[in-house]
């Protein structure tokens, strides 16, 4: 197998992950100490992911003292591919908070009431995935690192 035919595969299951998952599991780690939050999400690409946080929350607050976080994505079981990564966190405001809005509530309908409550809007930059697949011998996982310029599909 080619180097490109594996980036090939490794970007298929982690482009497939993202899209059949609508909440995922956000690591900080703030002056309280580490704190694991569950959030839906939508992604923007394979590298960036949107979200809204609780304004008085934890993982908010861990995030504006430390934006780098981790996430994973995985139906709990390892027995099913699952995607972990480091990422820099970023709250942002005006259109772009719009437009964080706009694409979590056509991927997760179900999240419009937290849109009503005081949130943040929240992108997540990730350098790199970790896709695994036991079942399929990606024991270690495999990765897929964003390279600056380059052209990335759709999610």
């Amino acid at each position: 197998m080619t180097t490109l035919e594996t980036t090939s595969e490794v970007e298929d299951l982690v482009r497939d992950t993202l899209a059949a998952h609508q909440s995922f599991f956000l690591a900080t780690s703030g002056d309280r100490g580490p704190w694991v939050n569950g959030a839906y999400f939508a992604e923007t690409g394979l590298f960036t992911l949107s979200l809204v946080l609780e304004q008085r929350g934890r993982t908010l607050a861990a995030i504006r003292r430390e934006p780098l976080v981790s996430v994973i994505i995985s139906t709990g079981s390892p027995a099913q591919p699952f995607l972990q990564a480091q990422a820099t966190a970023r709250v942002v405001t005006g259109e772009e908070a719009d437009e964080v809005r706009r694409v979590l509530l056509a991927k997760v309908p179900q999240a419009e009431p937290f849109l009503d409550a005081p949130i943040e809007a929240v992108r997540l930059r990730v350098s790199a995935w970790r896709a695994t697949d036991i079942p399929n011998g990606w024991l270690p996982g495999r990765e897929l690192v964003d390279v600056p310029g380059a052209r990335q599909h759709p999610a």
